[in-house]
């Protein structure tokens, strides 16, 4: 498939949903680079004022901290967070003075949290005689400075209106006990690896596999995400599902796809022969001007066990696709597929039988890349990481929040039921998936269903993508806040969501990470910095290797190890589009406004979409 995904290179990419208008801004290719120079000309001027007579009297730790601490920390992260911010926020995309209401609410928001927190370490060195290790402070510190970020970009990005995401509460007794006891068993592991002497600690900070953080603290996520993937396969393998094949009806949204769509439809039909129930295809036009349209009724025509018709949309949009698709429909169940995705032969007969259980809404499985074009191996790696195991494994909880548009099935009752697809920002896939989860009803990703999906093989359109999808996150966060702020106690709301926004503040801020590492390390403002080349190297390469083998192990593809190096790359790329994706995020001149959000609140029930 590499020849097809060239060709689509060689066409114009980019379409209404590249940049919803309203929300997001252009950036030029200068704009982060000129943004990571601003920001390390400021660490550069902080960490030499710091460490020069006299500040470095006021601020001993080299960093600014108010209180006395014991030990020494890692990385000057004060620092660093207040650099980001004011660099961050100068490139955003917004006016002068909405720049500059930006970069004083983070940073001031974020010394407020400080000061509390050297406030209470310096209490209770008063009255305890003791305090917060430096170390532990700069991890609370960076923390902190994660959350202020992503919440705060939240608040004064123009972002999708918020609506009430309606919650069906279900017993979640299962879902807690499992929690709770792989919380305690990775605990328990990782305290006690924590303590003991071992010689391969040294060895793995020596390889860069380690860092600057302890074996425990490494440990702890891999093996709480280990125990919950192992769960979630045995639900799979014991969920005892008979075969079951009713009518189906599948939409794919097509706009300038005459390059693979006749690929993707002989791919249903294969796929449609194994299934052995019916199978209708709905290919819609989505304001396409190439010869998709002839080319999908000729191959339709010919198909030996789909049959289907080509539906014309000419408002531009996936999501108007999307939802003429959805009205069109008559069947109990609807599966989308992406015009660039080949369904593989047995996925219609490994997702249909979950449904004989009526709490599943959503089933899912993982995108195999085509191989041969620049990016296929090292999205292999990622692909297998996110969706092969950390998806398969929140299944276990009944913690997955979104599905991939790419194959993906539903009861066609719930999108109708919540309005349709959303349609204006990013992440349509992901926030229908995230609100069928709150009416109660169960998502499941099987590694075993895998297709075949498109990778772009150039920079820009890679790009271009990365851009759009990790913009979404901020998209469905918003639209979906009632879950975050909400008096429902949901994983998704109060746990996930919040996490995925921290996530995307700390892969934004990678790239810088390592350029300030290595102003610590090389240019030696602070001769008693414990930065080792190794530290640096080990935020790219260390808990991510490990979790790459691992997760090409499980999923039976062990080929996967051989990219591990063009992935680590990739990952990097990766950090540096999503830095990007983030200046593109257009920045209000106020925050949001709290009463505005109460009224929001007292909408009714009926859900809404964005205009």
């Amino acid at each position: 498939m590499s020849n097809v995904t060239d060709k689509r290179d060689e066409i114009n990419y980019i379409c209404v949903d590249s940049a919803p208008k309203r929300f997001a801004g252009p950036v030029s290719t200068w704009q982060a680079p000129k943004m990571l120079a601003a920001f390390t000309i400021l660490a550069a001027i902080q960490l030499w004022a710091v460490n020069t007579d006299p500040m470095s009297q006021v601020f001993p730790n080299r960093d600014y901290v108010f209180s006395v601490h014991a030990g020494r920390h890692a990385i000057a992260i004060r620092i660093f967070l207040i650099s980001f911010f004011l660099s961050f926020a100068g490139f955003s995309s917004g006016g002068l003075r909405e720049r500059t209401m930006f970069a004083l609410d983070l940073v001031l928001t974020f010394l407020a949290g400080c000061a509390v927190f050297d406030l209470a370490n310096a209490w209770g060195h008063h009255l305890l005689g003791s305090s917060f290790s430096l170390h532990f402070s700069a991890i609370a510190s960076g923390l902190y400075g994660f959350a202020v970020y992503s919440f705060k970009l939240l608040e004064r990005g123009f972002m999708p209106a918020r609506i009430r995401v309606e919650h069906i509460p279900v017993s979640q007794m299962r879902a807690i006990l499992r929690l709770v006891v792989t919380i305690s068993i990775a605990a328990g592991i990782a305290i006690w690896v924590g303590g003991m002497q071992l010689n391969i600690v040294d060895v793995m900070r020596s390889w860069t596999l380690l860092g600057g953080i302890g074996p425990g603290v490494f440990l702890f996520l891999p093996v709480l995400f280990a125990q919950l993937y192992f769960l979630a396969i045995y639900d799979v393998l014991t969920a005892g599902t008979p075969p079951f094949n009713p009518p189906v009806s599948v939409i794919v949204p097509a706009h300038n796809e005459s390059y693979i769509i006749r690929d993707t439809i002989n791919a249903m039909d294969r796929a449609a022969l194994h299934y052995g129930g019916e199978v209708h295809v709905l290919i819609m036009n989505n304001n396409s001007t190439d010869n998709t349209e002839e080319i999908a009724c000729e191959t339709l025509l010919n198909c030996k066990a789909v049959t289907g018709r080509v539906i014309n949309v000419p408002k531009p949009g996936k999501s108007n696709a999307l939802n003429a698709g959805l009205d069109a429909c008559e069947t109990e169940f609807l599966v989308r597929v992406d015009a660039d995705t080949l369904v593989g032969e047995d996925n219609f007969t490994r997702a249909m039988p979950y449904f004989t259980n009526p709490a599943v809404g959503v089933v899912g499985g993982v995108p195999i890349p085509p191989g041969g074009a620049l990016f296929d191996r090292a999205r292999l790696l990622e692909v297998l990481v996110k969706h092969g195991f950390y998806s398969v494994a929140l299944g276990a909880v009944n913690g997955v929040v979104g599905i991939p548009g790419m194959f993906v099935v539903y009861r066609t009752h719930h999108p109708r039921y919540l309005g349709g697809f959303v349609d204006g920002m990013n992440g349509e896939d992901t926030e229908i998936s995230l609100r069928i989860g709150e009416l109660g009803f169960h998502s499941v990703v099987d590694p075993k269903i895998r297709y075949i999906s498109e990778v772009p093989s150039s920079y820009s359109h890679m790009r271009e993508q990365r851009m759009r999808w990790f913009r979404s996150i901020y998209h469905i966060s918003s639209r979906c806040r009632d879950l975050i702020y909400g008096p429902n106690a949901t994983l998704r709301g109060k746990v996930i969501l919040p996490y995925m926004l921290i996530n995307s503040a700390r892969r934004a801020m990678l790239v810088p990470l390592i350029i300030f590492g290595g102003l610590e390390w090389g240019i030696a403002f602070n001769e008693n910095s414990p930065i080792v080349w190794q530290s640096i190297a080990a935020v790219t390469t260390g808990a991510p290797a490990i979790m790459a083998v691992l997760s090409s192990l499980l999923n039976g593809m062990p080929r996967g190890i051989i990219a591990l190096p063009e992935y680590l790359i990739f990952r990097m790329l990766r950090a540096y589009f999503t830095l990007e994706s983030m200046l593109s995020i257009l920045i209000d001149v106020q925050a949001e406004d709290l009463e505005r959000v109460i009224r929001l609140d007292l909408v009714p029930d009926k859900p809404i979409r964005v205009a």
